[in-house]
């Protein structure tokens, strides 16, 4: 595709120059308020919605012609999701991308956080189905508004609590609710429970974006998140002892289970595949 004539077609980033300064005001307001759910006038976008439109509104809002990016998608560069994302933002921008977590400004993912510890001058923008952890609770969004205002999580605890009585663990495998700055109670986007830690006291800007609810909410540098959790039954991400990687050899990271039906092997596979092409000597570039 020729970037440069196809650029001529379009404003900067896809989005009218109104449209992005509205969003970037929702932004700003997000991370003044770490965990609150800020209203957006989500935009139409050449990709259906709950395809990763709330995440893909707020990188074109923010990127800017000297940004390098990054999309994955489940961790991984390649699938299809990540490659329309990339595709589409490089068509309107012509900004470089990469595969390689150190060197991209702004990463744009669904479901994952890249192994990598992130750094404070680079964005994490997650793609969010549902943004309200208070939704199993109420389906009526006036209610649920009314909950966070009064701090009333009580629904949320249940849900915990009845995991425990009837398997003896909290049953959340992704988008475990978290506490941030001891207020608002979020979802951290359907993260696995492994990556909810990098949200604590992270060093990088996260912002999360659900175009289909019209939501978009951050968490600042530095900021406190705790995964909530009873006393007698604590948080804990999900075991990767004894696993490692074929093909770069790591351990202690998050996996992907791999059943090669030719061959009848199971192994294990790196979900970050950035992070396993560095390892391995083979990272890419544009």
């Amino acid at each position: 595709m020729d970037h440069q004539n196809n650029k001529q077609h379009y404003n900067f980033a896809f989005l009218d120059e109104g449209a992005k300064r509205e969003i970037r005001r929702s932004i700003l307001k997000a991370v003044a308020i770490p965990g609150y759910q800020v209203p957006f006038g989500s935009r139409e976008l050449p990709i259906g919605r709950g395809w990763g439109t709330g995440g893909l509104q707020i990188t074109l809002s923010i990127i800017g012609k000297k940004d390098i990016l990054k999309v994955i998608d489940q961790g991984s560069d390649d699938s299809v999701n990540a490659v329309s994302i990339r595709k589409l933002v490089t068509a309107t921008t012509g900004v470089q991308t990469t595969t390689d977590t150190g060197c991209a400004t702004i990463i744009q993912s669904r479901h994952r956080v890249p192994e990598n510890k992130m750094r404070n001058d680079q964005i994490m923008v997650l793609q969010v189905p549902n943004p309200e952890p208070l939704r199993s609770v109420s389906p009526k969004e006036v209610v649920s508004r009314t909950l966070h205002s009064e701090a009333e999580y009580s629904g949320i605890w249940l849900r915990l609590y009845e995991g425990i009585i009837k398997y003896g663990h909290t049953v959340s495998g992704a988008d475990h609710p978290v506490m941030v700055e001891d207020r608002y109670v979020m979802n951290p986007s359907p993260i696995p429970k492994f990556d909810n830690p990098k949200l604590h006291q992270s060093d990088c800007l996260y912002l999360f974006g659900a175009g289909r609810e019209k939501k978009i909410y951050a968490v600042p540098p530095y900021t406190e998140v705790v995964s909530l959790a009873y006393e007698d039954y604590p948080f804990a991400v999900e075991d990767m002892t004894g696993r490692v990687c074929k093909l770069c050899g790591a351990e202690n990271v998050y996996f992907d289970e791999i059943f090669d039906s030719s061959t009848g092997e199971h192994y294990f596979q790196c979900s970050d595949s950035g992070f396993c092409a560095r390892r391995r000597g083979k990272i890419g570039g544009n």
